[in-house]
């Protein structure tokens, strides 16, 4: 049995979308029916996915330009209010927990980390997701976009997620599924780890993880060899889902 004592006081930053949760379903949905009721095609589940993880206005944009919109950027301006309403609507119809995430967060949990949400996503629409979900008690922070001085890929994003639970930055690992979780993460010198199923447009595999991940049941052993002092090995753990 692995010896949890590095986890005692150690912070576990994780991303929301595509790392905790696969909430593309919902994503999607509240984009389609913006771009439906604009006259648009809807789009496709595999060209919406990637994008997920540049969070909610990036994806409307996006969107909107593979529609046609000659103007993505200015119609998302006066789109978005429409699309955050009706996403809030609809914000767990289909998202669930990816496999073995909840019983993960109870073993960090009690093995005395400290675990915090450092999202692209609003930080109320995180919350409400997550209290929906029944994960919400689980996590010591949750600190969204608009919570923070700068965005990830920034380190301000992550190093101020750390700072709102009372963690310390050396004793940090950094849970996610794509390159601005990998820069975030860079950026502020703690150690990575990737999974592989989650929202990116570059394959994890590719962003140089310390530990990529296939599945939940790794990251309690990964989280306990980065924290004591295994880096830069990039082994992976599991098999693909």
């Amino acid at each position: 049995m692995t010896d949890l004592t590095a986890l005692d006081g150690a912070t576990i930053a994780f991303d929301l979308d595509g790392t905790l949760v696969e909430s593309a379903p919902d994503l999607i949905g509240a984009v389609n029916a913006i771009l439906v009721a604009e006259g648009y095609e809807p789009l496709t589940y595999d060209e919406g996915r990637p994008y997920i993880s540049r969070g909610a206005r990036w994806l409307l944009q996006r969107s909107l330009d593979i529609a046609g919109e000659p103007e993505p950027a200015v119609r998302t301006a006066a789109l978005f209010g429409r699309f955050i309403s009706y996403y809030s609507e609809h914000i767990a119809d289909e998202t669930r927990p990816f496999p073995g995430a909840i019983d993960t967060l109870k073993t960090l949990k009690g093995a005395g980390a400290r675990l915090v949400v450092c999202t692209n996503k609003p930080t109320a629409l995180s919350r409400s997701l997550l209290t929906r979900l029944d994960m919400a008690g689980f996590f010591d922070g949750i600190v969204g976009l608009d919570a923070v001085t700068a965005a990830k890929p920034n380190a301000a994003h992550l190093i101020e997620a750390v700072e709102a639970v009372g963690g310390d930055l050396a004793r940090t690992v950094m849970i996610g599924d794509a390159d601005i979780d990998a820069g975030a993460a860079r950026a502020a010198g703690t150690p990575l780890i990737l999974f592989s199923f989650g929202y990116t447009e570059v394959p994890a595999a590719e962003l140089a993880p310390d530990i990529l991940l296939h599945r939940y049941d790794g990251v309690v052993d990964a989280c306990v060899a980065l924290l004591n002092g295994q880096r830069s090995t990039n082994p992976s753990y599991g098999t693909k889902r």
